[in-house]
């Protein structure tokens, strides 16, 4: 057996301070969503700082779900009830909230439909 692979079955890999560094980074997310009180997190992070295996450092998370939420995405639509509202109450107002919603879904697909036909025939005109 070589040196790499004795260190691949070796349980008990020293943690780095990067590792460290990404548990307490966990830890800070799953208080600030309130899957952890205050002193369950500075608990956990004295111990990550002190836990000198991966196993040891990574057993601070086990009870914690492993993957961090992606925040929901915005719709895709515009909300045609606000827009109703806000041309009643505010039209430059309804102004902006259509050109924001405009630059968004244009973000998503930046080239527009209209903009396709015209690149197929050759030309705008």
């Amino acid at each position: 057996m070589n040196d790499s692979e004795e260190h691949i079955a070796s349980p008990a890999i020293r943690a780095s301070d990067a590792e460290r560094d990404r548990v307490e980074a966990q830890l800070q997310h799953h208080y600030a969503v309130g899957r952890l009180t205050l002193p369950e997190l500075e608990e956990r992070v004295v111990a990550a700082y002190e836990a000198r295996t991966r196993e040891q450092l990574h057993a601070h998370l086990r009870d914690l779900p492993s993957e961090v939420e992606k925040p929901a995405s915005p719709p895709h639509a515009i909300d045609s009830r606000l827009l109703i509202v806000l041309l009643c109450v505010s039209p430059p107002a309804a102004l902006v909230y259509w050109v924001i919603s405009q630059r968004s879904v244009r973000r998503r697909d930046p080239r527009p439909q209209a903009l396709e036909g015209a690149h197929e025939h050759g030309g705008l005109c």
